[in-house]
């Protein structure tokens, strides 16, 4: 069983397709798109953490939604999912948090990136800001896992261990 960490799919979002210049004709092949990666990485076994902004569909699409995306479904709530936690799990999500969780004793998962130094005994795995510049993918004690960054696909939290730890003996600044 593998672990997978994703943000922002916004599925049935066609204004964040236009906003953030994703590649996709309409918000339909953005969907399909999507879905596609999300079964090609994720396995039923898997487990994947979505960090926030879901889909613009509605309850009963989303349900049908979530049964047609490979694995375990956990939802850190962002700013674009307004359903109450039991509307989530009766979609499909097992667990749901409208608030950061502390992942394996040292990653903070949330939807927005949170304040994290060198001197912190934290790493913060985030999504929200989509391609702002003004973040990196990639830090010492950081990495974003919004869907524009990640190729659209979850990606790996072995993955990302790995990729922050290489940021880590490079030596890069925290950001």
């Amino acid at each position: 069983m593998a672990v997978y960490m994703i943000a922002d799919t916004h599925f049935g979002d066609d204004a964040v397709r236009r906003y953030e210049n994703r590649p996709f004709a309409d918000a339909a092949e953005m969907d399909a798109a999507l879905t596609a990666n999300w079964n090609a990485a994720v396995s039923a076994e898997d487990t994947v953490f979505l960090l926030g902004d879901f889909s613009a569909h509605g309850a009963q699409h989303n349900a049908a939604l979530l049964r047609s995306l490979n694995g375990r479904k956990h939802l850190i709530c962002g700013n674009h999912d307004t359903e109450t936690d039991a509307e989530y799990r009766d979609m499909g999500f097992e667990f749901v948090s409208r608030y950061p969780i502390l992942y394996e004793g040292f990653w903070l998962l949330s939807h927005e990136p949170l304040y994290i130094n060198r001197n912190m005994p934290y790493a913060n795995i985030f999504g929200h800001i989509h391609l702002t510049p003004a973040y990196r993918t990639v830090s010492p004690q950081s990495f974003c896992v919004s869907a524009e960054r990640i190729g659209y696909t979850p990606v790996l939290f072995s993955e990302i261990v790995q990729r922050v730890k290489a940021a880590a003996s490079r030596g890069e600044e925290v950001r």
